[in-house]
């Protein structure tokens, strides 16, 4: 299965969090943030495999901005 993460600087961790699936793991270097990440996605799939496969919804969000903000004329 191929998923993708998003891996982010917290204070002296890296957070890496699958964008996918709400699963979120960390560690001391990215590489270990991404290791601990597999290995928490492969048992939380492991524990859904009796459900339906976890696809996500995929849906467009509107976001009202006040007016005057940065970029306009």
């Amino acid at each position: 299965m191929h998923l993708t993460a998003a891996v982010t600087r917290e204070g002296s961790w890296y957070v890496a969090r699958c964008l996918e699936v709400e699963v979120t793991s960390q560690g001391h270097t990215v590489e270990q943030a991404l290791s601990n990440l597999r290995e928490a996605l492969e048992l939380y799939l492991e524990d859904a495999l009796g459900a339906a496969s976890p696809s996500p919804l995929i849906a467009p969000i509107d976001v009202d901005l006040p007016t005057g903000s940065a970029g306009s004329s």
